[in-house]
């Protein structure tokens, strides 16, 4: 991959220029809608959401993740035993069931690719503003969201890097006490977890220097007229699925 799958994509695109509350809102609506009325119809829709979303925003080829095989296999393997064991009805949900999880994963990376990490904490704080009436840590809970998607692209990074240095180990002979270039996993889980408590006081450090984490939601984050056009369409747009899921049902 070129572009790493969890880091903001550059580009000037209306989807780029959509304010992070307003992509925050049609992937929870997305995935509401498609749980309570998991029809075909719908996941047409939100299959349609995505493909207008990405090609609006111009995201480029080389971006677009490749699983391996086994991944895919899985799947097919999942959907396959459900069909042996309950039929072709049971066949069926396991099939609506992957091809959701597959949708809603691919638009919440869509809104990481297209949406600064910076302007996700005051977002997620002005959505859950109505939360401070029963007095609870809003700002809190979105500082450590906007946090965690922002240090998950590195904890990625650091841990190929540690593969790649381990698989790069000499050799040992047989019936020595030295370490084999096979990589071990407890060996890398211990390395990464030593690597992301440096990191993390790395940046603690950082965030205390530039006023600490009331800094992250400070930022004015609020919706446009863009906003407004957007979630208009796709309100009537969900209208429209959940009418068409109900007579299908």
């Amino acid at each position: 991959m070129k572009v790493p799958m969890l880091r903001q994509i550059p580009g000037d695109s209306p989807v780029h220029r959509l304010w992070a509350g307003s992509k925050l809102i049609i992937i929870f609506v997305l995935g509401v809608m498609t749980w309570v009325l998991p029809a075909w119809p719908g996941l047409g829709f939100v299959a349609l959401c995505l493909l207008v979303f990405v090609l609006v925003a111009r995201i480029p080829l080389g971006a677009l993740p490749r699983p391996p095989w086994w991944f895919w296999g899985i799947m097919v393997a999942t959907v396959v035993w459900s069909w042996i064991a309950r039929g072709v009805d049971g066949g069926l949900v396991t099939l609506r069931g992957v091809v959701l999880g597959l949708l809603v994963l691919a638009m919440s990376v869509l809104v990481v690719w297209t949406t600064p990490m910076a302007e996700l904490a005051p977002a997620l704080a002005r959505l859950m503003s109505p939360l401070r009436i029963l007095r609870l840590p809003v700002d809190e809970w979105a500082v450590t969201i906007a946090l965690t998607l922002r240090g998950l692209p590195l904890l990625v990074e650091e841990v190929r890097l540690l593969w790649a240095a381990h698989r790069m180990r000499p050799r040992s002979k047989a019936g020595t006490d030295h370490p084999s270039a096979e990589p071990s996993v407890l060996d890398i889980v211990v390395a990464a977890m030593s690597s992301a408590m440096r990191r993390s006081s790395d940046m603690a450090e950082a965030i205390t220097a530039r006023g600490g984490t009331g800094r992250l939601t400070a930022y004015r984050s609020r919706p446009g007229r863009l906003d407004a056009v957007v979630l208009g369409v796709f309100a009537v747009g969900c209208a429209v699925a959940v009418t068409t899921s109900i007579v299908y049902l």
